[in-house]
């Protein structure tokens, strides 16, 4: 027997018990005098280990030659404490060696094993292995764990099915890239990993499995961000004989369940917001609630004064920023540069202060009388002591960077509180969106999402026009999951493949097999996936999904532990038939 307790479960209750614990050397603290303490960690906890060169000089002696990340198996008496510390669990107690087996020795880390550790990304995505033994990491993939394992309780409770899909499927070219595999015993043919269980989970539908949801692996080949990696885990399901409002009620429902369990908060019922708003007021189809500054236009009040920049502009927004009026000359051209960066693309930004004293300032005054300014500060809702803050140009566009400046003031402000949970769905998406350059629609979601009924005249008229029945759920500006009432009907769909442009024969190649499913009675049906990676992280309060993910890619989709992707032998590439011809 390695252990009878682990290093986190000894209390005052135990003294004069032997024990026998094992784990890793944390710190070694040499006193002098004769005292050397060495705190010994495991999953669990840590236990201090109490050498004394009176009581046993030889395993003094021994503690002394200790380093750090050295595995240990200990017996020993717990005893009480003489000096306790009240930031551990085990601080009351300390245990007394009898006997140290060391299990392994260790070279020393590259990086402290610390919750506050020296080791920066890199290091500790090539050491991950170590960095996983650090409490702050652990606690995540705990948080994660813990997560979906009340998914399943909760969603096992309201007779949902977990059903595996295939991980090797063929590609469909919509949407983000895929991520390829050869097949040997086809030569010249590929299987591609899925994006997203999404046909095959209709296909349960056809299959008559009512109830369906997977915690699944999916892979998606796009550039990488904070919220993104090339596999992500999925919470997917998928539900038959429902509509829109049934997956949003079970699904607020899971997501209050886990807010209760996970952390004791009963969240409010969550607000409905449609698309066409979230960028009307908040210019992202994610707003961010936790604080209000919503846009307010300013359009009809700042033509016709002969300052070009506004006159030419089809939109002119504002933001009022509370208090800020006392920004420095340095402070508001931080916040120029910002939206000025290529990522925002704005061409600059006008400021109006409602001074203290009532009086009211411009970047612009001098095309637009204080009677001008006092209208738009009156429309904007603001008072003395406050900062307007206004983007024009093309609409989409100006919105989207003005919606990037609210969210930069409002963490400059400090009201994007990661201790405070804001849910939201967003619904009544467009079904599709035109890419200029090509000509063409694409859809906005998947081919498969249901066009709004009363819209459905529109597809062969007015397509860019049509409303979706697809919703998104919003916690603190990160979309979390999103999904669709899905087309059932074998016409309706052949009619949405033919306003994307595929041809019948391009439909059949792609999505034969569902077309063909759906002519045997095929049920109303409907489904959503939560991004697992990104619930975790916003549970945890953190910036990025990749520290809840046990062994995550870096920004360039490399695993730099594995170092992977490599180069594979010649051999292989002859087994597969293929041949590299890398482009300049």
């Amino acid at each position: 027997m390695y252990r009878s307790h682990t290093c986190g479960e000894l209390r005052l209750a135990d003294e004069n018990k032997e024990v026998i614990l094992s784990g890793w050397v944390q710190k070694v603290r040499k006193l002098g005098g004769g005292i050397t303490f060495v705190d010994l960690r495991d999953r669990y906890g840590i236990t201090q280990l109490a050498f004394y060169k009176d009581s046993n000089t030889d395993l003094y002696e021994e503690a002394n030659k200790f380093g750090r990340e050295w595995v240990l198996q200990v017996t020993g008496i717990v005893q009480e404490r003489s000096s306790k510390n009240s930031t551990l669990l085990t601080g009351d107690i300390e245990l007394v060696p009898t006997k140290i087996v060391v299990l392994n020795s260790s070279e020393t880390p590259p990086f402290t094993i610390e919750d506050e550790t020296d080791g920066g990304d890199d290091i500790r995505m090539k050491y991950r292995y170590l960095d996983l033994r650090r409490n702050s990491v652990r606690q995540n993939l705990e948080l994660r764990h813990k997560i979906a394992f009340e998914t399943r309780s909760f969603l096992d409770k309201l007779n949902f099915l977990e059903v595996e899909t295939p991980v090797l499927i063929g590609s469909t070219p919509e949407g983000a890239r895929d991520f390829v595999v050869p097949s040997r015993m086809n030569p010249g043919e590929f299987y591609a990993l899925p994006q997203s269980p999404q046909t095959l989970k209709q296909l349960l539908m056809v299959s008559g499995f009512d109830r369906y949801f997977q915690i699944v692996k999916c892979f998606r080949d796009e550039d990488l961000r904070a919220d993104r990696q090339p596999e992500f885990t999925q919470i997917d399901c998928e539900m038959s004989f429902v509509g829109q409002e049934d997956i949003l009620n079970i699904f607020e429902g899971l997501t209050k369940n886990l807010f209760k369990k996970m952390k004791d908060i009963d969240v409010p019922d969550f607000p409905r917001m449609t698309y066409a708003d979230a960028m009307k007021y908040y210019g992202s189809d994610k707003p961010d609630t936790r604080f209000e500054m919503k846009f307010v236009e300013l359009k009809d009040l700042t033509t016709g004064k002969d300052f070009v920049v506004f006159d030419s502009s089809a939109y002119v927004g504002a933001i009022c920023a509370k208090g800020c009026a006392s920004y420095t000359r340095k402070q508001l051209d931080e916040l120029t540069n910002f939206v000025k960066r290529p990522q925002i693309g704005a061409k600059g930004l006008v400021y109006l202060r409602y001074e203290e004293d009532g009086s009211l300032k411009s970047s612009v005054d001098k095309f637009y009388t204080p009677e001008d300014l006092k209208k738009w500060a009156d429309r904007c809702g603001a008072e003395p002591g406050d900062l307007v803050l206004i983007i024009c140009g093309d609409t989409e566009k100006a919105q989207k960077q003005l919606g990037e400046l609210r969210l930069e003031v409002g963490e400059r402000l400090g009201l994007r509180d990661k201790t405070k949970f804001n849910c939201l769905w967003v619904i009544d998406f467009p079904l599709l969106e035109k890419d200029e350059e090509l000509g063409r629609y694409f859809a906005k979601h998947h081919p498969f999402t249901s066009p709004k009924e009363e819209d459905i005249s529109l597809l062969k008229t007015e397509p860019g026009d049509v409303r979706a029945n697809a919703y998104d759920l919003v916690i603190n500006g990160v979309e979390i999951g999103g999904g669709s009432v899905r087309i059932y009907n074998s016409e309706l769909q052949k009619e949405m493949f033919k306003v994307l442009g595929f041809t019948e024969e391009k439909a059949q190649a792609q999505f034969g097999f569902l077309m063909n499913a759906f002519k045997y009675g095929a049920p109303p049906h409907a489904g959503i996936a939560f991004g697992l990676d990104r619930l975790v992280s916003i549970f945890a309060g953190l910036d990025s999904i990749r520290d809840c993910i046990a062994f995550p890619k870096n920004n360039s989709g490399r695993d730099v532990m594995l170092d992977a992707p490599s180069v594979i032998d010649d051999e292989q590439l002859k087994e597969l038939q293929l041949v590299i011809d890398l482009k300049e």
